[in-house]
This record gives C-alpha cells, structure tokens and sequence, in this order.
C-alpha cells in the first residue's frame, strides 16, 4: 500500500496498480475512524500491493476538498481509473466497494 500526496487524477506511479483511492475523513468522527481501518483492510483484501491510498482531512484540505466535490465524511473516491467513483460512509459493505470498484469478487 502507498498512502502519499498526488495529483488529481494522475495515473499512478506503478503499472500494477489496480487504482487510486482518496479517502476524505474528519478526524475526530467515529464513522471516518471506521471508514479508515475498513478501506485499509478491504484493500489489502482484493488488492494487496496494488493500490495507492491517499488519507486526507476535510477541515485541513477545504479548498481540495471542494475541488473533489465533498459533502459528507467519510467520502470514498476512486480517482483512477476513471470515471470518478464516489463513496459515503463508513465503507463497511465490501460487496458494495467491489462493485463500485468495478473489482472482481
């Protein structure tokens, strides 16, 4: 797993890599604590060693935030591959995540 600052929506520095997620919490909640330890733990599942995973904070990255279009935390977005896939809440569904992910089971 990879947890750094990027660009946008660039294309991940590895040729493996399955995708590039952006994973938008407020520190202080429970639901993004959750929303962590689950998006880890789901990756490392269905992806391992194949994915980049970018941990921002809402209320230090307002401007990005905005940019990306957040509304809630915590915010699940899959910037690469495109198109852009969003998800809310604690990501406790891997059914769902794997589905949006367009991931095989």
């Amino acid at each position: 797993m990879t947890v750094r600052k990027a660009t946008e929506h660039a294309r991940p520095q590895s040729d493996d890599c399955a995708c590039r997620l952006r994973l938008w919490v407020s520190p202080a909640a429970p639901l993004s604590a959750r929303a962590v330890v689950n998006t880890r733990a789901f990756c490392e599942a269905h992806m391992p060693g194949r994915y980049e995973l970018e941990i921002l904070g809402i209320a230090e990255n307002v401007e990005r935030a905005a940019r990306d279009q957040v509304i809630a935390a915590p915010t699940l977005l899959r910037v690469w591959p495109l198109p852009v896939r969003r998800f809310i809440g604690d990501m406790a569904n891997p059914a769902r995540l794997l589905d949006g992910l367009d991931l095989k089971p």
